[in-house]
């Protein structure tokens, strides 16, 4: 039987790039974004059938909707990818109270709301499969407060839902890149020289390169399939090595 796959954030640079390497990898995939046409866009490039729904990943009622609908139609969900986010740019000093709370309703309470839901899936079925999108900054920190509180949230709430619902026989892990260029990058209001971003990013990772997309999109399928049945509860740092300490 074919297994199905939410992404959300389809519609993104990354999470495009996700749904179509899962759909190369055999998944039955349904691609989840708040912008309907940017996911519909994205499903172009995704193989065999795939379903785009449309939702606002903060809203229970939406999230609801998004289960109640993929287990109507296929029975079943087996993997989850939480890759919608949000980067409301701030430091602490001036960090609006609101901004602060969009970023954690999107990017911790959204995963947490579309998991839940798909709890009684995953109970009846046996299996499942989580992953989380991070971050580098979960590890290393950064100036954009926010941001950074919310992806080291996420790597709790992994951890939390591989040893919570490991029994079910879900598995929970995360991956966290470091600075991939994608619109959502391209378009942050801190970056004021995207050039000079590339080139110092490139130059503080051991292997000297850059993260593509496809980087990202490789390391969540191994996660999502069979291969990593027994990994749970890790995150696996997709960043040319830019999550080691720097040589002294």
């Amino acid at each position: 039987m074919e297994e199905v796959a939410i992404v959300t954030g389809a519609g993104g640079g990354l999470g495009s790039v996700i749904a179509r390497e899962l759909a190369n990898d055999g998944f039955q995939v349904v691609l989840v974004d708040r912008d309907g046409d940017a996911a519909d866009a994205a499903a172009e490039s995704v193989s065999g059938s795939p379903v785009v729904i449309p939702a606002d990943l903060t809203d229970v009622s939406d999230v609801r909707q998004l289960v109640d609908a993929v287990a109507q139609r296929f029975g079943r969900l087996d993997v989850v990818v939480n890759g919608a986010g949000i980067e409301r740019v701030h430091p602490l000093e001036t960090m609006p109270e609101p901004d602060w709370d969009a970023t954690m309703d999107v990017n911790v309470k959204g995963p947490m709301l579309l998991c839940r839901a798909a709890v009684p899936l995953w109970r009846a079925q046996g299996s499942g499969s989580v992953v989380n999108i991070s971050s580098r900054a979960w590890l290393g920190g950064s100036s954009n407060t926010a941001y950074s509180s919310s992806k080291a949230a996420l790597v709790g709430l992994t951890r939390s839902m591989a040893v919570e619902l490991g029994p079910l026989g879900v598995r929970a892990n995360a991956v966290a890149p470091s600075f991939v260029q994608t619109p959502f990058n391209r378009q942050r209001t801190d970056i004021t020289d995207l050039n000079e971003m590339i080139e110092r990013y490139t130059a503080f990772t051991p292997l000297r390169r850059l993260i593509d997309p496809i980087d990202v999109a490789n390391a969540v399928v191994f996660l999502a399939s069979d291969r990593a049945r027994n990994i749970t509860g890790e995150v696996l740092h997709v960043c040319a090595g830019a999550q080691l300490p720097p040589i002294p």
